[in-house]
């Protein structure tokens, strides 16, 4: 009980922020380690607690009619298959590598947000041969990402949608959750067969992220950009500060 009064609240904000713009497991995942589950069970719990909660959100997604099948299938295919090289490729590659690339990045895509007026506020077509590569491209090189290091895959999917796409925001939100959702049930077969979910703690947490996910959700769809926009900064400032802990602490 004492873990899940720590536990219960930050996962309602990992879920609200994972709906809204992505990378809400930056805040959950810290949240099981720091209550002292063990490495194996922190990342089963979390994939348990987000599969449920993202499933929410693509629904409300769904409903509100933000997401775009076409672009959201491609993705997931590819992101399935780099997700799967991405894991390969952290068994031979240094993370720190990667890490060190992306404290130049990161500030980069913050200030690209800050100081780009329009972003993400309106959809520009993408001809049909581009749109099937850039789906696929952009499935493939988040998902890659996500299977190597992990934090904040969302949130780089939700920009790819955007920027490279062609997406205003909130479809934008949406798609990611939705090839997120393909992800995370892959993943979490492989915890749930090797016993790696504590359903005392999981399912508690489960009911909190799908309450998170039904509010950010509900917010992305009514205030679009206003609100994912600050929440894809607050992600960017948290990644930033885990990659540089990590990499001098």
């Amino acid at each position: 009980m004492s873990m899940l009064w720590i536990l219960c609240p930050l996962i309602l904000i990992a879920g609200m922020v994972d709906s809204i713009a992505g990378g809400g497991g930056l805040i959950s995942l810290t949240a099981y380690y720091a209550v002292g589950l063990p490495p194996h069970l922190a990342l089963g719990n979390n994939k348990f607690s987000s599969l449920w909660g993202t499933a929410v959100a693509c629904w409300r997604y769904m409903r509100s009619g933000h997401i775009n099948w076409s672009y959201a299938l491609l993705s997931a295919a590819g992101a399935l298959t780099g997700s799967a090289l991405g894991a390969r490729l952290s068994l031979l590659v240094d993370e720190r590598y990667l890490q060190l690339l992306l404290v130049v990045i990161v500030p980069a895509l913050a200030v690209f947000i800050l100081w780009k007026p329009d972003f993400g506020r309106s959809e520009h077509a993408v001809g049909s041969c581009m749109m099937v590569f850039l789906s696929i491209a952009a499935g493939f090189v988040t998902g890659c990402y996500d299977g190597f290091f992990g934090p904040g895959a969302g949130m780089f999917m939700t920009l790819a949608f955007s920027t490279v796409l062609g997406l205003d925001m909130v479809t934008a939100s949406g798609n990611a959750r939705l090839v997120n959702l393909s992800s995370n049930f892959a993943a979490l077969i492989t915890f749930v067969v090797n016993g790696n979910v504590n359903y005392a703690i999981g399912i508690p947490c489960a009911l909190c992220g799908i309450l998170g996910n039904y509010i950010g959700s509900g917010m992305a769809i009514k205030d679009g950009v206003k609100v994912i926009r600050p929440v894809m900064l607050v992600v960017l400032f948290l990644l930033l500060l885990k990659i540089v802990l990590d990499l001098f602490f």
